[in-house]
């Protein structure tokens, strides 16, 4: 594969899960750059032992991590609008608004659930994928993306009853 197929195919996933993580446009192309700079200096030590999504997302992860420890980035969080808990979350957010909204909640939901249900909803990752960026099981990656789901949907409850 050419590294500018590679490229094509993986750019929105990637960027996709950066700019959940980072909630910033500008952020999030630079270090999508960085990232796809990082594989192809690094293509020769992928195995094959998950999809190249993955990998590159690990890849994404790691770059972020890094752009914070070196930024010390904290974000403020701002009130959340109204929205009904009986909606699907998957469906809420194809509305950029409620997308917001759900990013918003996302900030506050501690970790692992707060990645899984990014590199779930956001980077469509599948569980495998997931329980291989986390080098845990498969099961561990559904039942995390689970307890995120309900999470969330308990605090959109809690937004509606304020």
């Amino acid at each position: 594969m050419l590294f500018e197929e590679l490229y094509e195919e993986n750019y929105k996933i990637v960027y996709g899960y950066l700019l959940s993580l980072s909630k910033n446009e500008n952020i999030s192309k630079d270090l999508t750059s960085d990232t796809f700079l990082k594989a192809f200096e690094k293509i020769s030590t992928f195995k094959g032992n998950s999809k190249i999504s993955t990998w590159l997302c690990q890849i994404a992860k790691n770059e972020y991590l890094q752009y914070l420890r070196k930024h010390k980035k904290t974000d403020s969080i701002e009130e959340c609008s109204d929205i009904a808990d009986t909606e699907r979350i998957e469906d809420i957010v194809q509305d950029k608004t409620m997308a917001i909204t759900i990013h918003k909640l996302l900030h506050d939901l501690e970790e692992p659930y707060k990645e899984v249900f990014v590199l779930k909803v956001f980077a469509e990752l599948g569980y495998k994928d997931i329980a291989c960026i986390f080098e845990k099981t498969e099961i561990w990656a559904r039942v995390t993306y689970h307890r995120a789901r309900l999470k969330i949907i308990e605090r959109l409850g809690d937004k509606n009853e304020k």
